[in-house]
């Protein structure tokens, strides 16, 4: 069986609306699982250029699957040691939570592989 690796990156600008209020970073930043396909999330990698810790979320059709908090001008490398199937027609997001007002960007490279 053969595996393809993709990608969700790029540096992204943002406005924060509150910590406890998320919101999808950029368009670019969403992935459906193909038919016949399954996906696993690998690793993330992430900066953030702010002054202010901000939150990346990886939303999962809707909810939060996983949260990568990072601090003020400071960077985050998580290899996802607890992996996980995405069945089909599964949708992913990179959202961000920032403190209201809080303007930056961020640095993101999020690695799946479809199996």
């Amino acid at each position: 069986m053969r595996s393809a690796p993709r990608f969700l990156q790029g540096i992204y600008k943002f406005e924060g609306k509150g910590l406890e209020q998320p919101f999808l970073l950029d368009v670019l930043l969403t992935y459906t699982v193909p038919d016949a396909t399954v996906t696993q999330p690998v690793y993330f990698r992430a900066g953030n250029a702010s002054h202010e810790l901000i939150c990346v979320i990886l939303m999962r059709d809707g909810s939060p699957m996983r949260y990568f908090p990072i601090a003020a001008k400071g960077d985050v490398h998580v290899p996802l040691r607890v992996v996980e199937d995405l069945e089909p027609g599964t949708a992913i997001e990179l959202h961000v939570a920032a403190p209201v007002g809080v303007a930056g960007a961020v640095v993101v490279d999020l690695g799946l592989v479809e199996v």
